[in-house]
């Protein structure tokens, strides 16, 4: 039977990692920081069966011992680093503790299985936000990267270290470059979800409105449980290797709304530019979204589109969930959770 050690095993793509790895009859260990309430994330939401195969570590990838003690005792054939702080507008407010957890703890994460599981293989969740700024478009494995956050520039670091010890110590380690994933189960802070959750609260009662950010930030959006097929599909190949992971497809936050009010049969009606900007229900004419300038980030970075051919070629990859079917995935579930706590 394979292991897998998965850090961030409680985030989105965790959740769907765990699911594919058990399917598959991995044995599948997971790192989780301790809390007061041990909360389990979105692991909790896997049926009971699939939790009681997962074994838990609880600890923390700044701690450097604590890592090492989970990868020399688990001995796994595969790690999936996922562990960040992945939120993007969180790194601007608080750098140190971005830095901090993305690079020391992708460091002690690295050197653990250098020193202890030099044979597993192993892949780092890197970012399109890596890209930042950048006028090339499509991206691909090739175009310069331009990070312009303190968690793009922290994942960079994540990146090259990965890279270097590929090389330099002939590791199976895999970087991959995954655009904007989301999913039912993604984290209320995120925008997608933001945008699901409120749509759902208005279709049953609530006023709203529904305040947003850049409503022009474009970005290349796809389904997490389709990501993390390519995730897996890396660490199944002879030579390890870094792949972009993307639907090719690009959409605005604007587009983003319009499909999830769709999902609730309105047709939003835009008013105004800018921060000025307002969209109405066409039936009341009552002010359903509004953009406030908080959610805007420092620097924006809206010209996301990746190019998936190379993953395509080597791990015959595509995204299977087209972006409609991804809103209404998200805009349905929420809807039902939130007629089942009512």
């Amino acid at each position: 039977m394979k292991k897998a050690l998965i850090t961030g095993i409680t985030g989105q793509d965790g959740y769907f990692l765990s699911k594919l790895l058990l399917s598959k009859g991995y044995e599948v260990h997971g790192i989780i920081r301790r809390n007061s309430s041990m909360h389990q994330g979105t692991l909790e939401k896997l049926n009971p069966e699939e939790r009681q195969l997962i074994k838990i570590h609880y600890g923390d990838i700044t701690d450097n011992n604590f890592i090492v003690n989970v990868v020399e005792k688990t001995r796994p054939d595969e790690v999936y680093h996922l562990a960040a702080q992945s939120f993007v507008g969180y790194s601007f407010e608080n750098p140190t503790f971005t830095y901090h957890n993305n690079i020391m703890g992708t460091l002690n994460v690295l050197n653990a299985v250098k020193e202890k599981a030099k044979d597993a293989k192993l892949y780092f969740a890197a970012t399109s936000e890596l890209f930042g700024r950048t006028t090339i478009k499509p991206q691909n494995e090739e175009t310069p990267f331009m990070p312009n956050s303190p968690y793009a520039i922290s994942k960079l670091a994540g990146y090259w270290t990965t890279k270097s010890y590929r090389e330099a110590y002939n590791l199976f380690f895999c970087n991959g470059i995954l655009f904007n994933h989301e999913s039912e189960v993604r984290g209320p802070e995120f925008v997608t979800r933001k945008i699901s959750m409120g749509v759902a609260k208005m279709s049953i009662g609530d006023t709203g409105p529904l305040i947003l950010g850049n409503l022009n930030s474009r970005k290349d959006w796809g389904y997490a449980k389709d990501f993390v097929d390519g995730m897996y599909s890396m660490l199944q190949q002879e030579k390890a290797d870094d792949f972009v992971l993307a639907t090719g497809e690009q959409h605005t936050v604007r587009e983003f709304v319009e499909e999830a009010f769709k999902i609730v049969g309105k047709n939003i009606e835009w008013e105004g530019e800018g921060i000025n900007e307002i969209g109405r229900d066409p039936n009341t004419h009552d002010v359903i979204v509004k953009v406030d300038k908080t959610f805007f980030r420092p620097i924006e970075a809206e010209n996301f589109l990746g190019d998936y051919s190379k993953a395509k070629k080597i791990l015959n990859w595509e995204p299977k969930t087209k972006f409609r079917d991804l809103v209404k995935i998200m805009v349905e579930n929420d809807i039902s959770l939130l007629k089942k706590s009512t």
